[in-house]
């Protein structure tokens, strides 16, 4: 009896100090609701041939399945797919491993005032929308008057249409992605590295061990669980190759091997208003997605032992 009491007592006491914490995230939570779970109700399109003009909750006809069967046999869906696991594949890989890298490069440099420039100018443009970036790229990579193509054509080469030639949007968009991003990651594994106990640095350095050896022995170790947690957390966007970016830099011409699941559920939905057909792509998108990260984690939790919760 004293056990229970003195455990609700610790839970109760544990609660109070946790309380500040629990009040930040409210407003997040909130908002998660509001504009996440709430919605989810429209997930019942997938499974109607919806009318608009009975309304969402009006008298629609239950057809099953037949909206997944009707996206399948589409001949976009499987180059949408494809696309898209690609794209999504190379941005999550070089998006882990550059801000990884930079990291480690910036953490060596001496001068603390040229680190803290050069960390400030490679996170601005994470503070960037692509409406405008995508605006500021095409008329950097215009094949006649951009200046990326100028400066080809300056040193011998040949123009290249970047936004509009299949063999080059695809590397394109993972290129600006992660010169987009990664100043964000870099900064979070800069973190990671200021928390490792810098006694750990100076047992190294009187045993001998050079630059190189610190950083494979004890830099990388210990931001393993952030790279970790980062790989988790990425991991849920594998079938998420980034809407705005595509949206913003595509056409017709590159549709091969620029269009990804997010695109055609817009033309798809909005375009072509089959709502149907459409929320039964984002459902089975967002089913694999969900697949996914419980594994990542599973995974993390197996192999790492890391926990978020």
């Amino acid at each position: 009896m004293k056990e229970k009491i003195k455990e609700r007592k610790y839970s109760w006491g544990k609660f109070k100090r946790e309380l500040p914490l629990h009040l930040m995230i409210l407003p997040g939570l909130i908002l998660v609701i509001i504009f996440s779970y709430i919605p989810m109700s429209g997930l019942i399109i997938a499974f109607q041939k919806f009318i608009p003009s009975k309304g969402m909750f009006g008298d629609q006809k239950w057809i099953g399945f037949d909206n997944f069967s009707y996206v399948l046999s589409l001949p976009g869906f499987t180059r949408a797919l494809r696309n898209t696991v690609i794209i999504a594949f190379w941005k999550i890989i070089l998006g882990l491993l550059i801000p990884i890298v930079f990291a480690l490069l910036l953490n060596e440099l001496k001068s603390r005032f040229f680190k803290k420039t050069v960390q400030t100018i490679v996170y601005l443009p994470y503070f960037m929308s692509w409406v405008v970036l995508g605006g500021i790229f095409l008329d950097m990579l215009s094949p006649s008057g951009g200046v990326i193509n100028q400066l080809l054509t300056y040193l011998g080469g040949d123009s290249i249409f970047f936004l509009g030639d299949n063999r080059y949007f695809r590397p394109t968009l993972i290129v600006t992605e992660i010169w987009k991003n990664f100043g964000y990651g870099a900064i979070v594994y800069l973190a990671a590295i200021l928390g490792i106990d810098q006694g750990l640095y100076e047992a190294a350095q009187i045993d001998g061990a050079n630059r190189w050896r610190q950083t494979w022995h004890i830099t990388l170790p210990g931001m393993r669980m952030i790279i970790v947690l980062m790989m988790v957390l990425s991991l849920g966007n594998v079938l998420n190759a980034g809407f705005d970016q595509v949206f913003n830099m595509y056409n017709t011409a590159v549709y091969e091997t620029g269009d990804i699941l997010d695109t055609f559920v817009y033309r798809l939905g909005l375009i072509d208003a089959q709502y149907g057909p459409a929320t039964a792509v984002g459902l089975f998108k967002s089913l694999i997605s969900t697949l996914f990260i419980s594994v990542s984690y599973f995974l993390a939790y197996k192999f790492a032992d890391y926990r978020i919760f």
